[in-house]
């Protein structure tokens, strides 16, 4: 799902490697969650590519990556969900290849960490699709009722909220127009196209709210099913913005409305750039955090 690429290149010095690529909203490295000590979270296998070809041994861990020669004129570390993969060119030779992987051990097993602790997330949260699932929706647990009379309702779905709920349950339900017996896909379809709804309701209106405190104009809002980041910004204006960030609380969608929007006037991540997103977020570091800690539901 995500990738991220290391680079070995020291102020003043040139090198074959080349600059990382985050995963998330453009993320700085230094925000990423420290995962659990490897001994705890890693088996070995988990450690080796699908497609590994060779194999390193990086601070006692067993670790088998992917060798690709590609046309290029850097080495490029690559940790995904199925492993290391390493891009080089046909030119360089394997040592220094090998040398690089011990220098950028720490990394990588950091990454590999986190990747794994990434996909246990995951698994957590994958959803049985029926009559009385369970998923979360601007940060609230919205519990799914299969009503057919809900079919009439405009998209086919009614979301109802309880005056009086118990602590510890759900005050929301979802009424979706299905039949108690509809298939588990047709439910998650049902939800994922209400979710969607949503989400283009939700952002259009942060998207005018933060463009205005911001005083930049914003072209066009787009949806995307991005698996390895949250939104993007074009010099144009446009904006993209993962429909998946509807599942979380409201700070943390306006944490990412901000952060793009916040790139139509500075188009990197300088100390400038952090300085426009906290002028009107002082405190979107926390906000930051949950994209990296909450499990979503799966949808796949």
């Amino acid at each position: 799902m995500s990738r991220r690429r290391a680079s070995l290149v020291q102020p003043g010095q040139r090198s074959l490697f080349d600059e990382p690529v985050t995963d998330t909203v453009h993320e700085p490295e230094d925000v990423a969650a420290v995962p659990a000590p490897l001994d705890r979270t890693m088996a070995p296998v988990e450690l080796r590519h699908p497609e590994a070809d060779r194999e390193i041994a990086i601070d006692g861990h067993r670790v088998g990556y992917v060798l690709r020669r590609v046309r290029r004129k850097s080495i490029g570390f690559i940790v995904g969900p199925e492993g290391l993969a390493v891009h080089a060119p046909r030119w360089v030779a394997l040592r220094e290849i090998e040398a690089g992987l011990r220098e950028k051990g720490p990394w990588i097993l950091k990454k590999l960490g986190e990747q794994q602790a990434r996909a246990h997330r995951r698994l957590a949260a994958r959803v049985t699709w029926g009559d009385g699932a369970s998923f979360p929706f601007l940060g609230e647990t919205v519990i799914v009722v299969l009503d057919p009379r809900a079919g009439t309702a405009p998209g086919g779905a009614i979301l109802d909220a309880a005056a009086h709920a118990l602590p510890g349950v759900a005050r929301l339900t979802l009424h979706v127009g299905l039949a108690h017996d509809a298939r588990p896909e047709q439910v998650r379809d049902a939800v994922q196209s209400w979710l969607q709804r949503q989400a283009r309701r939700i952002f259009d209106e942060r998207c005018r709210l933060y463009a205005e405190r911001l005083r930049v104009r914003w072209t066009r809002l787009a949806l995307s099913s991005a698996q390895t980041r949250w939104g993007s910004a074009h010099a144009s204006g446009a904006i993209r913005l993962n429909w998946r960030l509807v599942h979380f609380a409201l700070p943390t969608i306006d944490y990412v409305v901000a952060h793009e929007l916040a790139h139509l006037r500075e188009m990197n991540h300088g100390p400038r750039f952090w300085d426009v997103v906290r002028s009107v977020l002082p405190d979107y570091e926390r906000a930051r955090r949950a994209l990296k800690d909450d499990a979503l539901p799966a949808f796949d």
